[in-house]
């Protein structure tokens, strides 16, 4: 290695970020199409039929549509049901 290296500093000019730059106009439209569509849903969280249960809803804020529900109707009633344990989806007897 030569130690008698010299580093000269340059002088390097820095563009400006604007909104054309590497995709600019279609990620900043992009993002704002995501960020106004999940602006569009609210959380609800409503207690469950047993206590200590929970439902959570993503509700539609313009139309009251129910998106999404955790968990789904289908599993609430089953576990309303008499017949419902713990284990008793899956049949594991042969």
């Amino acid at each position: 290695m030569d130690t008698n290296a010299r580093i000269k500093p340059i002088i390097a000019a820095v563009a400006p970020v604007t909104a054309t730059t590497s995709g600019g106009d279609f990620q900043q439209s992009r993002a704002s199409e995501d960020a106004e569509r999940n602006a569009r849903y609210r959380l609800v969280i409503e207690e469950g039929p047993t206590r200590g249960t929970f439902i959570y809803k993503s509700v539609d804020r313009i139309t009251g549509e129910v998106v999404r529900q955790l968990p789904r109707e289908e599993v609430v009633r089953m576990a309303q049901s008499d017949k419902y344990d713990a284990g008793s989806v899956i049949d594991t007897k042969a």
